[in-house]
């Protein structure tokens, strides 16, 4: 006999299958019912998850249609979701997911004239922004989330951001909505004159009731609706009949869906107001000692009209200390602020937006608030500034211990900016009377202060205190006459309370209003109304323990593999695209499994299967993990620091175990191997990479695509030159260990050979180490034994064969950041190991040093004179240490000017763009941003890259030559 529980889960399993049959029948968009796609929209960034039905990506409305339609039919709900950065747990829920952003993604009309944009609900809202750009227009709504925000989840949300004070809420920028109703009719949502509204009350469809049934229930409904909203402005909880209310304005269905959280449409399209652009913007950033004294400066700052006042605290700033992408902030602040306040002007007057910092600055120091305010007027002034500023959500997720997080429940409150002083206090109190602590930062200048304190919901006396202390701050905010909910939405974690908020007559009206749209309760239900209590669905207090793995690798956290992946809170910053390097494979496809935190969550569920190993070895999981290039931005980009690199690696070993070792993984795995025997029979080596019948059979048999260039051996090989080459004689500086890898050793040693010359001629004694791989190319391809095995040969071959004070050096920077990255997690912690790694310094550190220190000398009127470098950074350069010193050297060469791209990751990833079957998405990687940089440079410029790999994908996408920076440094020697 079969139990309950069984018998459910049989019944939804055959449920889901039918309506995956009617679904891939019915759309052009992709479906995906399997228990890794469903697992990973279970959750979106808030602290719940619920496993859906399935998953499915519409190309289109008429899809959108179909497959509410479908979900009619079978009677399951539907939930609409854009990036999935919801806090509030609004994109979760039991039936279908539409994701709209992987396709519904076109601007559709860009009118600058009228200043509108019509947009699809995927659209991104720097995408956006990027296209209005030249027309001096820009998006109004600026939330922190804008580079993977889509505007269909600001509309579903009425998203708001440190702009509010000027450009107020996305229900503000509505015009009009192209909709799917909960019945799978379509509807087209605008204000309305007297005669057009009667004409729509007049039809017999769902579009037409509401038409007509609506104004009824305002009017039954008026004395709530006039006492029962809160009296802040800046509201993004419950249904905005207040606004319908009005009568000054026309009949506007569309701004009152905005804030709807997908409960009463799905919107297809929309019509949005775009503003002017501000030519300038400048910022004063106010120190403190303490998070009170910067709250109080805020009225000082609002007296001087900004256009935002933001607060960050201790906790975030210590964060972004720690992360190579944040870390320039700590170089531009004065002392040891315990908060910092950014206050922004924006306008087309440079002048008089400097004059208003003057009076702000003037104003703190009469008022004695704060002890430095530090000016950023120019755009590299504010980079730093607000890339950490724009990233506290993250970095404050990455002070999480284990499932001990800080969590979105309290966190989007606001209140009348004069009350802030009294009300955080107070909600300081309660934190402390409860044992709590928190984070702080959000928009003063609105009074919506972000605060997130740190519970362990697997602990179900944690659990109980996080209600109290909900319910305790839900009523202190009614208090001061607040909201609940000011951006970030009611959706899980906040709907249960807005019977007591709005109070039972207006609370009716809502339930009346779903009723109305959503007769059947079919999108997305227990949102806003009827919702589940605040402490159903929590996604860590569902997740069993997890079962005992043996790894190769050492994750170094409490909790093993699995917690290292479990850091992830779907923040979705790898979802970004036109920026930095996270995640390569997600920009390429915007396939949510391609992304960073897609392949966190599957390695989650594997990983907390009955048996892990067996799970790792799973092939739905091994597709999911493939296109992972493997370059390491996450380690450094992702705030939480989740490593997918290494957690990928040791997936790879286990799957390995449970099916074998494919023979072009043990290849390329023997690069160095395979290098030096081509380096030994070159010339004759070099003849597969130039006869097409040969690279035909390379691409059949093992997998080697025929597309690219193999690269060339060389016979005449770094190490034989290095036994002929005569050393400079004069050594001032002791000796430097110069790693000869694969690459440079014999594939590219003019590169290796300048090197020496210029380290000889710094005065370094140089010792080449030829005889072992770091391991790199074995650990990409998951053979985690052989490069722990090459990694302890080469730490112990260096440690007894070199000077212990000896700085090792390199030229590919994959291979020497492996010496201080991988090998930690190779090899058991001890003296060999940690001295190693203490000595690893960038060759471009040495030869900076050497040229302030006068070792080496460039000529002024070298052949680079005059010429502008174009500069593209190796992914694991940036991920470990970041590209200043490589741009610090060559900004030392004479009369040159270097631009550092921001291009991502070229693609190619090592053996990555050698494989067949990733050949294209490689060269979509690189053609996204990186090959039309390069292109469109001038003859001239000089292009520049640090990798092996980078400098192969440069050329054969752009066919132009790029060079290494020692090269660069030998030539104007």
């Amino acid at each position: 006999m079969t139990s309950s529980t069984e018998s459910t889960e049989a019944e939804r399993d055959e449920l889901g299958g039918e309506l995956a049959r009617r679904l891939r029948a019915d759309l052009d968009g992709e479906v995906a019912f399997d228990a890794v796609s469903r697992h990973l929209f279970a959750r979106d960034a808030s602290m719940y998850a619920i496993t859906p039905l399935g998953v499915v990506f519409p190309r289109h409305a008429d899809d959108v249609a179909a497959a509410v339609a479908a979900a009619v039919e079978h009677g399951v709900s539907v939930v609409p979701r854009g990036a999935g950065t919801s806090l509030a747990g609004q994109t979760t829920g039991p039936g279908i997911i539409l994701d709209l952003s992987r396709h519904m993604r076109r601007i559709v009309a860009l009118e600058p004239e009228g200043r509108t944009a019509l947009v699809e609900p995927g659209v991104v809202q720097d995408q956006l922004n990027r296209a209005a750009a030249p027309h001096g227009l820009m998006f109004g709504p600026d939330t922190s989330t804008s580079n993977r925000a889509t505007v269909g989840g600001m509309i579903g949300n009425n998203s708001a951001g440190s702009g509010s004070l000027r450009y107020g809420m996305t229900i503000d920028h509505v015009r009009a909505l192209d909709v799917v109703l909960s019945d799978a009719t379509r509807a087209h949502l605008a204000p309305l004159t007297a005669q057009e509204h009667a004409s729509r009350a007049g039809l017999d469809t769902l579009d037409g009731r509401v038409h007509r049934e609506l104004p009824a229930l305002i009017a039954a409904h008026t004395d709530a609706i006039a006492d029962g909203f809160p009296q802040h402005w800046r509201r993004a909880g419950g249904y905005r009949l207040d606004r319908l209310a009005r009568e000054d304005t026309p009949f506007d269905l569309a701004k009152f869906v905005v804030g709807s959280e997908g409960t009463l449409a799905v919107t297809t399209r929309a019509l949005v107001d775009l503003v002017p652009k501000p030519a300038h913007t400048v910022f004063a950033v106010g120190h403190f000692t303490s998070v009170a004294g910067a709250i109080e400066a805020t009225q000082d700052a609002l007296a001087c009209d900004p256009a935002a006042v933001e607060l960050m605290d201790r906790t975030i700033l210590d964060l972004s200390r720690q992360k190579i992408e944040y870390a320039s902030l700590s170089a531009v602040l004065e002392g040891d602020p315990d908060a910092l306040l950014f206050v922004s002007f924006t306008g087309d007057d440079e002048r008089e937006l400097r004059g208003s910092l003057d009076r702000l600055t003037a104003l703190w120091k009469r008022h004695g608030h704060g002890y430095h305010t530090l000016r950023a007027v120019t755009p590299a002034d504010r980079t730093a500034l607000m890339k950490v500023r724009k990233s506290s959500l993250g970095l404050l997720m990455a002070a999480s211990e284990g499932t001990k997080r800080p969590l979105a429940f309290i966190e989007d409150t606001a209140v009348d900016p004069v009350h802030l002083p009294a009300y955080t206090a107070r909600l300081k109190k309660v934190l402390d009377r409860h044992g709590l602590t928190a984070g702080f930062y959000g928009h003063c200048s609105v009074g919506c202060l972000h605060i997130r304190p740190f519970l362990d919901v697997t602990d179900p006396e944690q659990r109980r205190t996080m209600r109290e202390v909900a319910e305790e701050i839900k009523d202190l905010v009614t208090e001061y006459g607040g909201v609940n909910s000011s951006e970030h939405g009611d959706g899980l974690a906040r709907s249960e309370f807005n019977r007591e908020l709005f109070g039972d007559a207006l609370y009716e009206a809502m339930r009346q209003v779903k009723g109305l749209f959503d007769p059947d309760n079919r999108l997305n239900p227990g949102k806003i109304v009827d919702a589940p209590a605040m402490t159903e669905h929590l996604r860590d207090a569902a997740l069993p323990p997890a079962p005992g793995l043996r790894t190769r690798l050492d994750f170094e956290v409490a909790g093993g593999m699995r917690a290292a992946a479990d850091r992830c809170m779907n923040i979705g910053l790898c979802r970004k695209s036109g920026t930095g390097a996270m995640c390569p494979s997600y920009m390429a496809t915007r396939n949510e499994e391609d992304s960073t935190r897609g392949r966190a969550g599957a390695l989650v569920q594997a990983l907390s299967a009955p048996d892990p190993h067996a799970a790792l070895g799973d092939e739905r999981l091994h597709e999911v993990l493939d296109l992972c290039l493997m370059c390491k931005a996450c380690k450094s980009e992702c705030p939480l620091g989740v490593d997918m690199a290494s957690l990928k690696a040791e997936a790879l070993a286990h799957h390995h175990d449970e099916h074998g070792i494919p023979l072009r993984s043990r290849i390329f795995g023997s690069i160095r191997t395979l290098n030096r025997v081509g380096s030994a029979t070159a010339p004759l080596s070099n003849l597969p990479g130039r006869l097409p019948l040969l690279r035909r059979l390379l691409d059949r048999t093992l997998g080697i695509t025929r597309h690219r260039p193999l690269p060339r051996y060389a016979r005449r090989n770094l190490v034989r030159w290095f036994g002929r080459h005569t050393p400079v004689a004069t050594t001032t500086q002791g000796t430097v260990v110069l790693l000869a890898d694969s690459f440079t050793t014999y594939t590219e040693p003019e590169i290796g050979r300048a090197a020496v010359e210029l380290l000889e001629h710094a005065g370094w004694n140089v010792h080449l180490e030829s005889g072992g791989c770091c391991g790199r190319a074995s650990l990409s391809k998951g053979l985690l034994d052989d490069a722990s095995d090459k990694a302890f040969q080469l730490v112990h071959r260096l440690t007894e064969t070199t000077p212990a004070d000896a700085p090792i050096t390199g030229c590919e920077p994959s291979c020497l950041m492996t010496l201080r990255d991988e090998h930690r997690a190779l090899l058991p912690r001890d003296s060999a190991r940690e001295a190693v790694t203490a000595r690893v310094k960038q060759i471009e550190e040495l030869l900076g040093d050497a040229i302030d220190d006068g070792r080496l000398t460039l000529r002024p009127d070298s052949w680079l004179s005059g010429r502008t470098l174009l500069y593209h950074g190796h992914c694991h350069q940036k991920a470990e240490v970041g590209t200043a010193a490589t741009v610090a050297l060559l900004r030392r060469i004479p009369g040159v000017e270097v631009t550092e791209l921001d291009a991502g990751c070229c693609g190619m990833a090592g053996s990555f763009g050698f494989e067949s079957e990733h050949y294209d998405l490689s060269m979509t990687v690189g053609a996204d941003r990186l090959f039309p940089a390069v292109r469109a440079a001038s003859a001239d410029t000089v292009v520049v890259a640090t990798g092996a790999s980078c400098r192969q994908q440069i050329f054969h996408g752009t066919e132009r030559t790029a060079w290494h920076p020692v090269q660069l440094l030998r030539e104007a020697l």
